[in-house]
């Protein structure tokens, strides 16, 4: 079977592992503040913070900001729940706008649109960007946005660890930006994720959030505020320190992956029998996803390609279509085609062009039936 994703653990990050667990030091240790330092050194940015999932970055991002009851945040409608999730568990309200059609991106003009005619109870606070699949947002305009109307900017880069626009890294356009290092991420250390900023005041706070609300002073360890604990282990940090030297290298290598489904695949396009996304420049390729025509039904393209072995599944949800979050406020309804006809194909680093010969002939052969 050719899996959807598969991670690339070599054996000097095994033995990294390794020498971490020999060592006893098992939770938040010297490891996890060199990961934080090469992070923050790799993005440009002042400070990192790791944390124990992306979900935790993001909650924890949105508790520094003090978001909370009353409160109200923009979030893209075609994301993984957890973008409106951690919304919700501070006791905000998350307000969902719809996407643009090839970067599955926020829309921006219907952010300004929902910013400016605003009149719901709540307290608009902060937008929420999703840097979907590795393609940034527009966030030169969304920024602008945001600064206008006195609004935080919390970057969900969850899949976009390396992505960038205008040689500037997604996670240091808003006042925190938040990865995850599951699996499916080009680099992982299983569960994890990371903060980073460049508000030394918030990175302090955030460290103290992910850590029972304690700091360590001149007195002892003092607790703050009540607070969670999301800490990093101290080997999870070593595994992702043995990844990060070759992540561009990975990157480059699925843009490569990524130019040979696009070429492969153009002349489904050109029938109309699948749209592909935008090929963006300084998209990091999480994830290649495909959008079918309304006549096809994905389940059961899915089926006939798991019978050639070849793994697929839909991208990520609608959060109006998931049905829990209320309905868009500014839509067109991009998230929930999204949501119903997105492919998502097999996409790893360890590929090679062949695979991706094979699975795009199966496609067509599929597709034309």
């Amino acid at each position: 079977m050719l899996k959807l994703s598969q991670p690339s653990i070599s054996e000097a990050a095994i033995a990294a592992v390794g020498d971490v667990l020999r060592s006893g030091q098992l939770v938040h240790g010297p490891e996890c503040e060199a990961f934080e330092r090469e992070l923050a050194t790799y993005l440009g940015c002042r400070e990192v913070i790791l944390v124990s999932s992306g979900t935790a970055a993001l909650h924890v991002a949105l508790l520094a900001l003090d978001i909370g009851p009353g409160d109200a945040v923009v979030v893209p409608d075609f994301t993984f729940p957890a973008t409106a999730n951690v919304v919700a568990m501070t006791g905000a309200k998350p307000v969902i706008v719809d996407v643009m059609p090839g970067t599955y991106a926020l829309n921006a003009a219907q952010l300004e649109e929902l910013v400016r005619n605003w009149k719901g109870p709540e307290r608009l606070r902060a937008v929420m960007p999703v840097h979907e699949f590795g393609c940034m947002a527009d966030m030169p305009e969304i920024n602008r946005i945001a600064r206008e109307h006195g609004l935080a900017v919390v970057e969900d880069a969850a899949c976009a660890l390396g992505a960038s626009l205008a040689d500037r890294k997604a996670g240091t356009w808003g006042d925190a930006g938040c990865f995850s290092f599951h699996p499916r991420k080009t680099l992982t250390t299983g569960e994890g994720g990371a903060i980073s900023t460049d508000n030394a005041e918030l990175a302090a706070r955030m460290r103290r959030l992910r850590n029972h609300g304690m700091e360590r002073t001149e007195e002892g360890m003092r607790f703050f505020e009540p607070a969670t604990n999301y800490r990093l282990t101290n080997f999870q940090a070593a595994l992702g320190r043995a990844q990060l030297p070759m992540l561009d290298s990975w990157i480059g290598q699925r843009e490569l992956l990524v130019a040979a489904y696009a070429r492969l695949l153009a002349p489904l396009h050109d029938e109309g029998l699948l749209t592909l996304p935008d090929l963006v420049p300084g998209h990091s390729w999480q994830t290649f996803m495909v959008v079918l025509a309304d006549s096809y039904d994905r389940n059961e393209v899915i089926a006939k390609l798991r019978e050639q072995s070849i793994e697929t599944n839909l991208g990520a949800q609608s959060l109006s279509g998931v049905g829990i979050y209320g309905e868009p406020v500014s839509y067109s309804g991009q998230g929930k085609v999204l949501y119903s006809q997105g492919l998502a194909l097999p996409l790893f680093e360890r590929m090679t062009i062949s695979d991706v010969e094979y699975v795009a002939a199966k496609i067509v052969a599929v597709l034309r039936g």
